[in-house]
Formats: structure tokens, C-alpha cells, sequence
């Protein structure tokens, strides 16, 4: 079978989603804010995986590296996702600890966007969230190698698609202690 042409691909359907509306003068100053008010749509309108995302780390030769995994919370310590320290993706934090991830929600014509630095949870957040987790996925898992890493963003992105192509991008980037907002 040969590969789809861009014109197959152009045919194919995209942004189909349902997009809700967005008042741009009445947004939260915290990406933390936004983030859980996107997530309730999400929830209320039954997406799919509202917490999966997509990990981008580098390599050791700076190769760009993605992986889907799931978010554990998102709070003024940074954006929490889980796993081995053996593995690859904790083998390429512990030697670049800066990472992006994106969440995507395609009923809403959504995506949530955050980039930074990872940092390691404490011992005790990771044993805890190693716990939480069912007997069959803590099986085989030792829990020295497990960690808890946060990403702290410096740049988080709320990005709502249109059909149309123009895009709104809220972008929200660290400025001190505080953050700078962009509201599109």
C-alpha cells in the first residue's frame, strides 16, 4: 500500500470538534486556575483520558523524545507524572531535567501546552504515588527506581482551534515569582 498523499491527508477531516466559548477578560492570572477550569469542561463533557499527555524529553545526542503517560496533579509545585528511573525517560531527565508535555483534547478542539524544568518529588511523594497505584501495575516495580518528577513550567500554553485556522493561544509565561499573561 503507498503512503497517503498530502491531498489524502488534506481530505481528511480535522478540528471537528465542539469548541466552548472562552471570555478573554475574565481569565485566572495562574496557568494553575486555567488548567483546572479547562479540565471541568473537560470532565463535563466526557472526554476521553482528560489527564493523558504526551512527554517530549531529548536524547543524548538532543534527538527529541515522546512518550504518552498520565498526570498526576497539577499544583503550585509544578506538573506531576510518574515512573522508572531505570527507564528511558528517567534516564534522559536525570541527564537534561527539562521536558514538555502536551494534553489534547480533541472533542474540544483543545490542547494544553506546558514546558520546563523537572524536577524530582521528594521520596516520600513517590513512594506514595507508587502505593496508589493498582497491585498489578506496582508489580515488578521496584520501588527505589520509582520516581515523581514535576515539571515547573516556565511557559504554559492553552491553545483552542478553529476550523477556520485562527487559532487562540493563551499563552501564560513565568516572570518572576508571578506569571505573564498573553490572552491571545
Amino acid at each position: 500500500m503507498a503512503p497517503p498523499s498530502p491531498g489524502d491527508l488534506r481530505r481528511i477531516p480535522s478540528l471537528t470538534g465542539s469548541a466552548p466559548s472562552i471570555d478573554l477578560h475574565d481569565l485566572p492570572r495562574d496557568p494553575t486556575e486555567m488548567f483546572a477550569a479547562w479540565l471541568d469542561v473537560a470532565l463535563d463533557r466526557g472526554v476521553p483520558e482528560p489527564v493523558a499527555a504526551t512527554l517530549a524529553t531529548v536524547d543524548d545526542d538532543g534527538v527529541p523524545d515522546a512518550r504518552t503517560l498520565i498526570i498526576k496533579a497539577v499544583d503550585e509545585h509544578g506538573w506531576a507524572f510518574a515512573g522508572t528511573a531505570s527507564s528511558r525517560k528517567g534516564q534522559q531527565l536525570a541527564a537534561c531535567p527539562n521536558a514538555a508535555l502536551t494534553l489534547w483534547w480533541q472533542p474540544l478542539v483543545r490542547a494544553v501546552r506546558a514546558r520546563g524544568a523537572v524536577v524530582e518529588a521528594s521520596r516520600d511523594d513517590a513512594a506514595a504515588d507508587l502505593a496508589a497505584r493498582s497491585e498489578a501495575a506496582r508489580t515488578g516495580v521496584d520501588p527505589e527506581d520509582w520516581r515523581l518528577w514535576r515539571l515547573v513550567p516556565s511557559r504554559v500554553e492553552f491553545w483552542q482551534g478553529s476550523p477556520d485556522r485562527r487559532h487562540l493561544r493563551i499563552v501564560y509565561t513565568r516572570d518572576g515569582a508571578g506569571w505573564h499573561l498573553d490572552p491571545g
